[in-house]
């Protein structure tokens, strides 16, 4: 397996990651977002359990989009917007949406790797 620093992160790695957030009707996830809630807690036991069908390389590529500055992954949510047209994506890559993102992929990095949370 490559180590952490050769793995490649692509835009395609990053809406895998995002993807549980697009399922969610716009109008919701507006709603969501501006309420600031932590959506991720509440789908712990499913994540915990999909964690388990994963392979080291994507649990790499996991861990180097959680590392990653929001305001990168909203640049590359954007772009996604502007190729596909998907309002989810729009508002997600919304200033307004970083602390909403930023504490959502803490409580993931949580989840899924307790011995690197802050």
């Amino acid at each position: 397996m490559e180590s952490k620093d050769e793995i490649t992160i692509t835009e395609k790695d990053v809406m895998n990651i995002m993807d549980v957030f697009t399922r969610v009707p716009p109008i919701i996830l507006k709603m969501v977002v501006k309420g600031n809630k932590n959506v991720v807690k509440s789908f712990e036991s499913q994540i915990k359990d999909h964690e388990k069908q994963l392979d080291s390389e994507e649990m790499v590529k996991i861990e180097k989009v959680l590392e990653m500055e929001v305001t990168e992954l909203q640049g590359i949510l954007k772009k996604a917007y502007l190729e596909t047209g998907q309002k989810q994506l729009e508002i997600l890559a919304d200033p307004h949406a970083e602390e909403f993102i930023s504490e959502n992929l803490k409580e993931l990095k949580r989840i899924l790797f307790p011995s690197r949370s802050i």
